[in-house]
């Protein structure tokens, strides 16, 4: 069940980056909810291949197709399922590591695990694995906005050395949208996006931070002790490509407090019960708070680079191999909607199961 993710709104994926297509079957939505296609193609138009000159040029429509679950724009309750048809594949880019393993890729660990692999443009470890996964988070989205009004905004924090003055709290939709990586720092904005495209001119490539802020997240959601919010949190995005951390309120730049200094002091202005400060990040014990709920997700420098790099091949001799096909040089800016979708993810079975448990 490696494939399956969530307690009571659970999703499938499937799919692999050269085969037919990719898709996700959804289970445990509630009945009754509108939703449509182009509410869906909104956000994997955000993932999509293509979109700038900072992304990879594959290229693909990613045009969603949803198969069951839905009747008269409804949901009815029952599984949904929706896939995207792969275009673009181009396998004879792939040849080469058919018998040779890429470093700091998945090929290697899935031939030991399996005992087999698909060695076209990464198989199962692709990142377009990951339209399943922003397909089924646009559907939690909506169940979050009409039941909860709970927003749900990422952004890139940092890009290499380069990193972002942001308030998570004040960020908007359209300051994210405004520019091509991403990034809601205007004067910073340009210094990534030609940072990004030297690395892609020299065939190289670099990581960063994804943070992501929910607005409005109601006080109990979080289920201890080994489903903590967080600790859901955490799986749902080191379960990303290329996420090699995860952070929640300070994280690990709370070490460097002291805990008269870190701690959230409690008031009550009459609305409710509220924190003068956020160093929590919207979570106590692994449960909400009411404050809103701040996470950071760290994502590695893409492993294909066009450099000749040394490896092994699949009998163990020595040998080289330079990258080939077409690669983001930054996973970033395309990461954003895949954070917020499982941001989405977490926070959707969450609420059905505080739902079912206080009504």
């Amino acid at each position: 069940m490696s494939s399956t993710f969530g307690r009571v709104f659970r999703i499938t994926t499937w799919g692999e980056s050269h085969g037919g297509g990719v898709g996700v079957v959804l289970d445990g939505c509630p009945p009754g909810l509108e939703i449509s296609e182009e509410d869906i193609q909104i956000e994997l138009d955000r993932r999509k291949p293509g979109q700038s000159k900072i992304t990879t040029q594959r290229k693909e429509e990613d045009q969603i197709e949803i198969h069951s679950g839905l009747f008269e724009g409804q949901t009815l309750g029952t599984p949904i399922s929706m896939m995207v048809w792969n275009q673009d594949a181009r396998s004879k880019d792939y040849e080469e590591i058919r018998t040779k393993y890429r470093p700091s890729h998945a090929d290697y660990t899935y031939q030991q695990k399996y005992g087999i692999r698909n060695w076209k443009g990464g198989g199962r470890a692709s990142a377009r694995e990951t339209i399943g996964r922003v397909a089924a988070g646009a559907v939690a989205r909506k169940l979050l906005k009409r039941d909860c009004d709970i927003d749900i905004i990422a952004y890139v924090r940092q890009v290499h050395t380069l990193v972002a003055n942001v308030d998570p709290v004040r960020v908007t939709r359209n300051q994210v949208e405004s520019n091509i990586a991403r990034v809601p720092d205007f004067e910073i904005a340009e210094q990534i996006i030609r940072r990004i495209d030297a690395a892609r001119k020299d065939g190289d490539s670099l990581g960063g931070v994804v943070e992501a802020v929910a607005h409005r997240v109601p006080p109990g959601w979080g289920e201890p002790i080994f489903d903590k919010l967080e600790a859901d949190f955490a799986k749902s995005m080191l379960s990303l490509p290329a996420c090699k951390g995860f952070e929640s309120g300070s994280g690990f730049g709370g070490i460097a407090m002291t805990g008269s200094a870190h701690n959230d002091p409690f008031y009550n202005d009459g609305s409710g019960i509220h924190t003068r400060t956020n160093y929590s990040g919207g979570i106590q014990g692994g449960i909400s708070n009411g404050e809103p709920v701040v996470i950071r997700a760290a994502f590695k420098p893409t492993a294909t680079i066009l450099a000749e790099q040394e490896t092994v091949d699949i009998h163990g001799n020595s040998t080289t191999l330079k990258g080939r096909g077409r690669h983001d040089p930054c996973v970033l800016p395309r990461a954003v909607p895949i954070v917020e979708a499982m941001m989405a993810l977490v926070l959707a079975d969450h609420y059905l199961r505080q739902r079912g448990q206080r009504g």
